[in-house]
């Protein structure tokens, strides 16, 4: 990749969202005007429990450059213990995706209640930062 490509690359970035609360707070970003980067694409989902690491192996193998993957505080999950499953399956997904040779920061994980607008602004642009400065995915990525 040339220097005048890096200059203008964007990263893309897919986030799977807790509806109740993710989600919302995202909503909350959004009425309340905040400023964040357009790079990444919600998925709403039930739970963040719900989210199956193979979501995030298939999203990065179909040219994503990270994943956000972000549900409700723990002990504040509308489905019992959804988020704490999701935590477990989390950690497990980045030692695969070390084990495979991808930089595991292009998978990121969050608590984000629906009250916190702010703060889902500010994981937004970390999240953007952070995978901005890794770079393109090049591991994994199916070429056409």
């Amino acid at each position: 990749m040339t220097e005048k490509t890096n200059e203008n690359w964007e990263p893309k970035i897919i986030a799977f969202v807790c509806n109740w609360c993710t989600y919302a707070g995202a909503d909350l970003a959004g009425i309340s005007r905040l400023q964040y980067p357009p790079n990444v694409r919600l998925v709403r989902l039930p739970c963040s429990g719900r989210v199956n690491p193979f979501y995030v192996v298939k999203a990065l193998q179909e040219g994503m450059d990270g994943v956000l993957v972000s549900g409700c505080h723990p002990g504040e999950c509308h489905y019992i213990s959804g988020n704490l499953s999701a935590r477990r399956k989390f950690a497990m997904l980045k030692n695969f995706l070390s084990y495979v040779g991808i930089e595991p920061d292009r998978a990121i994980f969050t608590w984000v209640s629906a009250s916190e607008g702010e703060k889902f602004s500010q994981v937004i642009k970390g999240v953007t930062e952070k995978v901005r400065a890794l770079g393109p995915a090049q591991k994994l990525v199916k070429k056409l």
